[in-house]
């Protein structure tokens, strides 16, 4: 903040220096004026004295002539340089008034109308903060001067949750999807600090506001991984894979929590494989969300026998389906591991992996099956690949991967 002030005080002084310029500039000038009238004083002295002489009879008239054009030339030199008189002026009052003025009105007008909170703000985030708790305050002050920033909103909800204060960020979040106009992402984190706010018991709300971010984006991330939660919490170790699958294939590889999440669909699994967990008939506490409108393409992939001593359980397998003319990234794709084949799982639109990019806008697929030691989609060792097929097919498919990925 010192340096705003001072940068202030250095165009105030600018600012004084075009008021004040000109008070100086009209003493010079009235100097000036001053020296030309005891010029023009001395002047008519010495041709007073001319005229007493020649009266005198000292001077005849060419000696008179001669003396009065002498004093003429010397009053002319003297005057020529002057500069000419100011026929109106403010007077020294009024620019001295206005020099004072001016400043104090532009200081009560900026402390009014200005935006020196925000000022001392950039210049407090453009530093490191010290703590978690600094860049908390940091965002509070933030917020308390910008109350209508959906952004600021948000940053100041995640740093309440890594200080594991959900109740104030679950306040802050739903602030901020009324001003986002209920975005998704808004939604979903709003549903996750509920959620721990209230000791992890799921709720109605908690299930209408998933419900209502996963409808405007089927891969909201923040509900598929709280769905997730919520499922393995309950027992309902399928549901839980599910949604956690659904989740992984979102995040980029080498994303830090891909291995976490990874760890968490093998514990669902082994719950799964002991028996463990409840039906899938029971009662959830986080229901699948309504079904998605358009194709739904069901597809069985098995690992041919030739290579089961070829691969690892927990080797990647990519199940996706791709437009058969146009572009070759997957239109829906779903994640799973050697371990679960053989499975049956089912694309529609809401497993896109882009919004703007769905099984719905193609008419014609191919489906593929992947297995990635690397965990990427676009390579791997081994592939199957269906014949090209409606998008609108209703009939179970079935694909069996058997041939080296070139």
């Amino acid at each position: 903040m010192t340096e705003f002030w001072l940068a202030a005080g250095l165009l105030l002084l600018v600012a004084l220096s075009f008021l004040l310029i000109p008070v100086l500039r009209g003493r010079r000038a009235q100097l000036e004026e001053d020296r030309t009238a005891l010029n023009v004083a001395l002047y008519q002295e010495r041709v007073a004295e001319l005229t007493a002489q020649q009266a005198a009879g000292v001077l005849d008239a060419d000696q008179l002539a001669k003396g009065r054009d002498e004093a003429a030339r010397e009053l002319l030199d003297d005057t020529e340089n002057a500069e000419p008189q100011r026929l109106g002026r403010l007077g020294k009052p009024l620019p001295l008034l206005a020099a004072v003025l001016v400043p104090l009105m532009g200081l009560g007008l900026y402390m009014h109308f200005g935006a020196s909170e925000q000022v001392e703000l950039t210049r407090e985030f453009a530093e490191a903060p010290h703590s978690m708790q600094d860049m908390t305050e940091r965002l509070e002050r933030a917020v308390e001067a910008q109350p209508d920033s959906a952004e600021g909103l948000y940053f100041l909800g995640r740093a309440y949750m890594a200080q594991e204060r959900p109740a104030d960020a679950a306040k802050v979040f739903e602030r901020a999807a009324a001003l986002a106009e209920r975005q998704p992402e808004l939604l979903g984190q709003w549903a996750q600090a509920l959620y721990f706010a209230n000791g992890k018991q799921w709720t109605e709300q908690l299930q209408t506001l998933t419900d209502e971010a996963l409808k405007a984006d089927p891969n909201e991330v923040t509900s598929l991984g709280l769905l997730g939660i919520a499922a393995f919490e309950s027992e309902h170790y399928q549901q839980a894979v599910d949604y956690w699958n659904r989740l992984l294939v979102q995040l980029p590889e080498g994303d830090a929590s891909r291995n976490a999440l990874q760890g968490g669909i093998e514990r669902a699994q082994e719950k799964l494989k002991a028996g463990e967990g409840k039906v899938a008939s029971a009662p959830a506490p986080a229901p699948a969300p309504a079904p998605v409108a358009g194709p739904r393409l069901k597809v069985r992939v098995e690992l041919a026998a030739a290579l089961k001593d070829q691969v690892k359980p927990d080797d990647t397998v990519f199940i996706f389906a791709r437009a058969s003319s146009g572009p070759p990234m997957p239109l829906a794709a779903k994640r799973v591991t050697v371990a679960q084949l053989p499975i049956e799982v089912e694309l529609s639109d809401s497993d896109a992996m882009m919004p703007s990019m769905k099984l719905s806008s193609f008419p014609e697929v191919q489906l593929v099956a992947r297995v990635s030691r690397a965990g990427k989609p676009t390579q791997g060792e081994w592939i199957g690949r269906s014949s090209p097929l409606a998008s609108s097919t209703t009939a179970a498919q079935h694909l069996t991967i058997d041939s080296p990925d070139q």
